[in-house]
């Protein structure tokens, strides 16, 4: 069994991910360019005197952080933002712009960020009951029918989340966003998630 491939995928709508999306739309942040907004949250507009390049670079450190922790360690020690409880880190020292900025807007985003990652839960149990992982596995099972070889072993994050156009982005080097719309759709999500599982296997 050792030599088996193993694959590993995870899905979520995590609060941290939710909330530095969130602050992204509040401060008028427009990278990564083609990441949408988030669904029923007001839209900043480009030029908002918040949105420096300072704070766009310090955000953009603090997303990779935030998707993929493993991936973008801090050079510095990390500190937790106030009104974010343990959601929201910084590094002690190169983000106070992106620190100041965001402080207006910790309840706000907590509340949007908590009530879509509710809603993300109530809607796998009743859409998908134990099936959750069903249209992975099958998109596995067709890629390997395909291409005549197993697949390697991979692993995969998703990020199921509100956003205002249907798709699936890559958001880090094995992390994946899509729709909360597209994840509902069997037959759409399989036919999406299947280029994604073909780059990692």
């Amino acid at each position: 069994m050792a030599d088996k491939p193993q694959w590993l995928i995870r899905e979520d709508a995590s609060v941290p991910v939710l909330v530095a999306l969130a602050l992204r739309q509040a401060l008028g942040i427009r990278v990564p360019d083609d990441l949408p907004t988030l669904r029923d949250l007001p839209v900043r507009a480009p030029d908002a005197a918040d949105a420096t390049s300072a704070i766009e670079k310090q955000w953009r450190d603090y997303w990779d952080m935030t998707v993929e922790p493993r991936a973008h360690p801090s050079g510095v020690p990390l500190e937790l933002i106030d009104g974010f409880d343990t959601l929201v880190a910084l590094p002690a020292s190169g983000a106070e712009e992106l620190g100041a900025g965001i402080a207006a807007h910790a309840a706000s985003a907590l509340r949007y960020a908590r009530a879509a990652h509710d809603r993300y839960v109530k809607s796998m149990k009743s859409h998908t009951g134990g099936d959750a992982y069903r249209a992975y596995a099958s998109a596995i099972a067709e890629f390997e029918r395909d291409i005549g070889r197993r697949a390697h072993s991979f692993e995969l994050n998703v990020q199921v989340l509100p956003f205002s156009q249907r798709g699936i982005w890559w958001i880090g080097d094995l992390t994946v966003a899509v729709t909360d719309g597209l994840r509902r759709d069997i037959v759409a999500f399989d036919s999406a998630i299947r280029p994604v599982i073909a780059e990692l296997a």
